[in-house]
């Protein structure tokens, strides 16, 4: 599996040039097959915020489906996998994308930072009222005019634009969910868990991101106890254990399947020091990680 879906290949795939010079770009919902269908793959490296103003579908992302047959606004992040069905025919609207490079600290500023476009729990759909339709359309068509356009500050512009969308959505009302879980340990166990595999699998150009506990707890946006009290109600393990167990076995199938050196994966799999994995991975399974490579190797 690959590990990601980057921007270049998401134009490819949808047959579309891509400017590299480009750090935001802006589009018509309708001048793109995904806005028809969109499979559930593997982690994207970009985010997207969408609009929908014609069309009816299901859009699923971490553990929820919500149904949008109306006008809506969609905020989507590296860290969340996502699919959409569509129901209708009729699809109508925009979207922008932007990588990490673009984001700046003014876009995630104080009042931003805890903003769903940052985040991987949460709900990341809103329903504007008619004033709030009108108000994101004029704003999408100012970004498509400002991409376009040779001026020369265009994406400070643009991040300008996209901070409004944010503030806006963030004064709506959360819409309803489906297929909810039975309490909320469970919702929060799920959303770690994908969170969690969500990091995976690694390489030399995309590292795991997310290394402890705290880190987690804070994509979640919950308290790291509140974190490693639903992990111990629903599965008896704390979000530590969690981890380390994930990421051995990770550094078993790296030492196994791959030629990498020991500092390689380490630095994958977000050590700082390869010494560090050296005596992780020894307490865990009883070999060094070169002891573990030897034996299967002899083995296979």
């Amino acid at each position: 599996m690959k590990p990601r879906e980057t921007l270049d290949e998401f134009y490819v795939l949808h047959g579309k040039e891509h400017d590299q010079e480009a750090h935001c770009s802006v589009h018509r919902r309708e001048d793109f097959e995904c806005s028809k269908s969109l499979k559930p793959v593997y982690r994207r490296d970009f985010y997207k915020i969408s609009m929908m103003c014609e069309g009816t579908g299901i859009l699923s992302y971490a553990d929820k489906f919500i149904k949008i047959d109306r006008p809506s606004i969609v905020f989507l992040n590296p860290l969340i996998p996502y699919s959409w069905e569509p129901i209708s025919s009729i699809q109508t609207g925009y979207f922008c994308l932007f990588t990490e490079d673009f984001v700046s600290s003014e876009l995630k500023n104080e009042s931003l930072s805890q903003s769903v476009l940052f985040k991987a729990g949460g709900n990341h759909v809103f329903f504007p009222d008619e004033s709030g339709i009108h108000l994101l359309k004029n704003v999408y068509e100012n970004m498509l005019n400002e991409a376009q356009s040779d001026y020369d500050n265009k994406y400070s512009l643009l991040r300008n634009y996209i901070q409004i969308i944010m503030h806006e959505a963030m004064k709506m009302q959360l819409p309803q969910t489906y297929d909810q879980h039975s309490n909320a340990s469970e919702r929060i166990t799920t959303l770690f868990s994908e969170l969690l595999e969500n990091q995976f699998p690694v390489s030399p150009e995309n590292v795991m991101l997310l290394k402890n506990a705290n880190e987690f707890a804070t994509q979640l946006n919950i308290h790291t106890n509140h974190l490693n009290k639903a992990l111990r109600e629903t599965t008896g393990k704390t979000t530590s254990d969690w981890i380390a167990s994930r990421i051995i076995r990770e550094a078993k199938s790296l030492l196994q399947f791959s030629n990498w050196s020991i500092s390689e994966i380490a630095y994958c799999l977000g050590f700082e020091h390869s010494s560090n994995f050296i005596i992780s991975f020894k307490k865990k399974t009883g070999d060094s990680p070169n002891q573990f490579r030897k034996k299967i190797l002899s083995k296979s």
